[in-house]
């Protein structure tokens, strides 16, 4: 290959290397176009086995690349049309932030987008229980923010301003069952669990402790035959 001014200059696109762009370059200045098409092809090829991990998904971006490492020289019967000179130099596109301030920072919007989700749902039951994760989460967030003066009621009424006062759940329930504490076993009954299925489980649950409470006091029990 001749070392012409056009194989001096930098490489592109750096994560394909020198040599790819010299035979882009190469390929480029052969005057058959048949040839020039037909090595394009191979060149393709080679680069996927290069890196393995291109799918064929990436074989347009592939031949865009190429494009770009030619000098927009590369005249061949390609499967892409030939990309335009200036996508170089065109700018990002801006990306589109959220609008509106966060009433409550210390929760985060994501907090407000659960609350209009929780708005939105008709169960009465399947509601409450989500006003109950909204509220764990809040309570998690705000200890974080502010350790000393924390209540219950601080909560409901943040829930209360964020819902424009459609979500509503009883302050006294809240404290008595300790709902809005995360690690607190939930004894309330979730929209996917059954009321008799979740009593069955826990009388279960505690006849077996008692019973294995008895054996404990009672000595070593005998062992079956």
């Amino acid at each position: 290959m001749e070392n012409t001014d056009s194989n001096k200059h930098l490489v592109t696109l750096k994560e394909y290397g020198k040599n790819i762009q010299r035979l882009a370059l190469h390929i480029s200045e052969i005057e058959d176009r048949d040839k020039r098409t037909q090595s394009v092809y191979t060149l393709v090829e080679l680069v996927k086995q290069l890196n393995p991990q291109m799918k064929a998904e990436n074989d347009q971006k592939i031949w865009d690349d190429l494009h770009i490492m030619s000098g927009f020289k590369l005249d061949v019967d390609g499967p892409y049309p030939k990309p335009a000179e200036d996508v170089l130099f065109r700018k990002p596109k801006i990306v589109g932030y959220p609008k509106g301030e966060v009433r409550f920072k210390h929760y985060g919007r994501n907090i407000e987008k659960l609350i209009e989700k929780a708005i939105e749902i008709e169960d009465d039951e399947e509601q409450e229980a989500a006003i109950i994760y909204i509220g764990q989460l809040m309570r998690s967030f705000h200890s974080t923010w502010n350790r000393d003066n924390f209540d219950d009621q601080i909560i409901l009424d943040d829930i209360k301003t964020l819902s424009r006062g459609k979500l509503h759940i009883d302050l006294e329930k809240v404290r008595e069952m300790g709902l809005f504490e995360t690690n607190t076993r939930r004894d309330f009954k979730l929209p996917s669990e059954p009321e008799s299925s979740s009593n069955n489980n826990r009388r279960k649950y505690s006849s077996n402790n008692n019973n294995n409470d008895r054996r404990r006091n009672g000595g070593h029990s005998k062992k079956r035959r």
